[in-house]
């Protein structure tokens, strides 16, 4: 396993090794002693979550302000734009944002700690998305940032505008958000 800082140092690639062959591949998605090794973190995860949504539906930004939650997530069909935005007033990256490309093709995972909004839009016709957190989800302390806030200025890889649920619609801006001290 090979972990890589993105343009935000706390957010991490992360490449799992994959053998494969003519029959397919095998690889290990998650090995609590491989992922400690690769990026120095001993994180303990209490949750599985899987989402399937269609092309052009957008998820997020996402956070809770309390029950922080940070999550290991991949795609396993399809392919998504993953982004995560640094919610800690602290941090000197915050306000900015980091995104990937993930797909069932480059197997590659992305570390999102607590303290990041976190959302992604799907590139493929429809994509089945899995995420790992180290907190449970409570609905009471979840927030929603706007995917469209020009102060964060995320650069969404869209055709036409996204599918968003209601929540999602009502995301606040930055300015207006609860934020992590």
């Amino acid at each position: 396993m090979k972990a890589t800082p993105t343009s935000i140092p706390d957010v991490l690639l992360i490449e799992p090794k994959v053998f494969g062959d003519a029959r397919g591949f095998f690889f290990e998605s998650f090995n609590a002693r491989a992922f400690r090794d690769a990026t120095g973190l001993d994180e303990t995860f209490v949750q599985d979550n899987h989402s399937r949504s269609a092309r052009g539906v957008l998820r997020g930004l996402h956070y809770q302000i309390r029950q922080p939650q940070g999550k290991l997530v991949r795609v396993v069909r399809g392919a998504v734009f993953d982004v995560a935005v640094d919610l800690r007033r602290a941090s000197p990256s915050f306000g900015r944002w980091a995104g990937v490309e993930l797909s069932e093709d480059n197997h590659r995972q992305l570390w999102i700690p607590p303290g990041f909004a976190h959302g992604f839009v799907v590139l493929s016709e429809s994509a089945d998305f899995l995420y790992k957190t180290t907190d449970y989800y409570a609905p009471e302390h979840e927030r929603c940032l706007a995917w469209n806030d020009p102060a964060v200025g995320i650069e969404w890889p869209l055709g036409v505008a996204p599918l968003l649920s209601g929540k999602d619609r009502e995301g606040k801006l930055l300015a207006a958000c609860e934020v992590f001290e």
